[in-house]
């Protein structure tokens, strides 16, 4: 097995960004989902809630060399916006059921996103200590943290899972009578990490992740949500892969599971093409 594909996601729900390497820290791969948009009540505004966000562009010294800032925002049709990491002092901010805190990044920023949203209330944050967010009980350790992923640090998918799947998915639509649709590609899920050379849906019994010499550990499944079926282009809505995996992939409480959950074990460099080892 090795690295198929490797993504990071500077700006939660912001367009994804493929490089062929990355540091891993202890929170995750360094810059990603370090940023976070957020309502005038300090409430997460993800791509569920704002779709436009999975076409704008955010990139760090990590996704994109040439950025010299903490972070540059692109969308088509607007000027650049360049920011540096903001230095004042953390506010409340929410994440799902979790009460976090974030760094505002400023006037700026926020007239640019409310421009690009079509909405007033939006703001932008930054994490700039991931260490104060603990991790999902029973699926995590003392000291495990992140910055502002749904739930853990790292997501790794296969190539292999992705084939069973979209195999899966032209089946039902022939069932169904229609058309089958274009094959999903891998980035309509998000993941950090992607592995060729597994069996379908070996991940679900991965305990342990070792790339190159970067080892991580299992957190949990991701259990799937209807952002998946928004297209990140034309943002528009289709039954899948949703539909398929109710079918085939519905856990014992109801949700549909795609990829896994992972928490960095030591840190390092992960580049695409190094060596992939299970345990």
């Amino acid at each position: 097995m090795h690295l198929a594909g490797l993504h990071v996601h500077p700006l939660k729900s912001g367009a994804v960004r493929r490089v062929t390497s990355a540091a891993v820290l202890p929170h995750g791969l360094a810059d990603d989902r370090s940023w976070m948009v957020v309502d005038g009540d300090g409430v997460l505004v993800s791509a569920r809630e704002a779709r436009t966000l999975f076409r704008v562009v955010a990139d760090t010294a990590t996704t994109d060399p040439t950025v010299a800032s903490g972070l540059r925002l692109r969308f088509p049709g607007h000027d650049d916006l360049v920011l540096s990491e903001p230095q004042g002092t953390p506010v409340p901010v929410r994440l799902f059921s979790l009460d976090l805190a974030g760094v505002p990044a400023g006037p700026e920023a926020d007239a640019w996103l409310r421009h690009v949203l079509g909405r007033e209330d939006v703001r932008l944050v930054w994490c700039d200590d991931p260490t104060r967010r603990s991790l999902q009980p029973g699926h995590s350790e003392p000291g495990d943290h992140a910055a502002f992923p749904d739930a853990f640090p790292v997501t790794v998918a296969t190539t292999a899972s992705l084939r069973r799947l979209n195999d899966w998915i032209a089946e039902r639509a022939v069932e169904r009578g229609e058309e089958p649709p274009a094959p999903l590609p891998i980035e309509r899920f998000r993941p950090n990490l992607v592995v060729d050379g597994a069996e379908p849906f070996a991940e679900d019994d991965w305990q342990s992740l070792t790339v190159g010499d970067v080892t991580f550990r299992r957190g949990k499944p991701v259990a799937r949500c209807w952002m998946t079926t928004i297209h990140p282009e034309t943002l528009e809505t289709a039954p899948e892969p949703i539909r398929t995996l109710a079918r085939h992939r519905r856990s014992a409480d109801g949700t549909t599971l795609f990829a896994v959950h992972l928490v960095p074990v030591s840190t390092g460099t992960v580049r695409v093409g190094d060596p992939v080892s299970v345990g």
